[in-house]
């Protein structure tokens, strides 16, 4: 049952940071940036394709006008050498009439390429256009982007300070210093007390030196005699002399 608890509680906390992800507008716009990068590198691929395109299609179409220009130039050669009489009238007509019908058919495709071209031109030159603006607004996206992102970390630093003073003891700080001092206090008031005490017993000391004459120790002399006398040792030997009368009665 707790094993399910905490996969639900961590499910649900994983929505909500997903949800939150999803709101955040500056992750949003950073995400909107990045697509119309990916939009503005797609675009200017395309339009390295159509100016390829175009350019291939100038290449065919001044071919095409060159190959219709031969044309022509070989029907007229055939018509001069018929003229001439090395080649056969006839056949000369027919042939220059070939040369013409072919050099009809390289005109036409030249037409052709042409407008393709003319429009391929069009076709990139807008598609420039709408790069160039594209380029201009993700700039200045990216600019406004990196103002708001400064603007957001200043007014989120200046909420998280706005609130801890608005709740300065939300945390319990405020009361733990209070127990410190309090503590503090106590040792020193301890330590005074303690330091009042040694001063007293220091003081007493005093005054009994005082009163035995400045000095708490007892003369060397007399201390050594009252040591033997507690040892009994070296006590003075009592003799009792005898009077003279009763010497003469014995």
């Amino acid at each position: 049952m707790s094993l399910l608890k905490r996969v639900f509680t961590w499910g649900k906390s994983e929505a909500h940071a997903a949800l939150d992800h999803m709101e955040d507008p500056i992750k949003m716009a950073e995400q909107g940036i990045r697509d119309l990068r990916k939009d503005l590198s797609e675009a200017m691929e395309g339009l390295a394709k159509v100016k390829a395109q175009t350019i291939r299609t100038r290449k065919d179409t001044e071919r095409q006008k060159e190959i219709a220009a031969d044309y022509e130039q070989k029907a007229m050669m055939l018509l001069t050498r018929a003229q001439q009489g090395s080649l056969d009238a006839t056949e000369a007509d027919r042939l220059a009439s070939e040369a013409l019908s072919k050099r009809e058919g390289a005109i036409e495709r030249a037409t052709v390429l042409s407008k393709e071209m003319t429009n391929l031109e069009r076709m990139g030159g807008q598609l420039d256009n709408n790069i160039q603006n594209l380029k201009h607004q993700i700039s200045k996206w990216e600019n406004e982007l990196q103002t708001l992102k400064a603007r957001a970390q200043v007014g989120k630093a200046t909420r998280k300070l706005n609130e801890q003073l608005a709740q300065v003891d939300s945390t319990g700080t405020i009361s733990m210093l209070e127990r410190m001092r309090d503590k503090v206090q106590e040792e020193e008031s301890l330590a005074e007390a303690y330091g009042e005490m040694a001063q007293v017993e220091r003081s007493v000391d005093d005054e009994i030196d005082k009163a035995l004459g400045g000095s708490a120790q007892l003369d060397q002399s007399d201390a050594l005699l009252q040591l033997k006398s507690r040892m009994g040792v070296g006590e003075p030997l009592v003799i009792e002399h005898e009077s003279p009368v009763l010497l003469e009665k014995k």
